[in-house]
């Protein structure tokens, strides 16, 4: 049993019902039902704040592009770029789009000191997970932004080979080749970096 957004989940929706669902609410936000927005983001900002959080690593920053993407939807929907098909790929990308556009203007990630510093009573264990995340935050920067996104909605958002189909709009078997690309390239790194 899980929780999400403080409700217990006993067992997963299936895909089908997921993608009716879905797409009922993507009408409903087509269609200006009040709550709907609502339910969007009632639905899916906790995946896309989690997916953000783990390309940019800072809690203050990934709550500030999660709030972006909510803005840029309003946005869209007022001027009718809104989601067309999927919704759920529509978030998603806007996510994804939000990440690149922050590291193209910072160019230089700067993490406060306070966030490095573990608050943890094992110190040591929290600073030896601390540097595997840089580590892997830094290893990831030299993939492609599209071999990072299958790794992060794959590993991080422990998504389906056909979710993350759906979310980059690419066939599964496109993604499934993505992600075998960036596990080697992954995997490369880590034996240069132990040499």
């Amino acid at each position: 049993m899980s929780i999400i957004a403080g409700r217990s989940i006993h067992s997963a929706p299936s895909q089908d019902t997921r993608l009716q669902s879905d797409h009922d609410l993507l009408v409903r936000v087509q269609a200006n039902q009040p709550d709907a927005l609502t339910q969007v983001y009632d639905r899916f900002a906790p995946g896309i704040y989690a997916y953000i959080y783990r390309q940019v690593g800072v809690k203050q920053l990934a709550e500030d592009l999660t709030s972006d993407v909510f803005v840029q939807a309003l946005s869209a929907l007022r001027k009718d770029r809104f989601a067309h098909t999927t919704l759920v790929g529509w978030l998603y990308r806007t996510a994804h789009n939000r990440v690149i556009d922050h590291y193209r203007r910072e160019r230089k990630k700067i993490v406060p000191l306070e966030e490095w510093m573990p608050d943890a009573t094992d110190v040591a264990a929290d600073a030896a997970r601390k540097l595997e995340q840089d580590w892997m935050r830094r290893a990831l920067k030299f993939l492609t932004a599209e071999q990072q996104q299958v790794l992060t909605l794959r590993f991080g958002e422990e998504m389906s080979a056909p979710d993350v189909a759906r979310v980059m709009n690419k066939d599964e078997n496109a993604v499934r080749a993505l992600q075998h690309r960036a596990l080697a390239a992954l995997r490369r790194l880590m034996d240069e970096g132990s040499k």
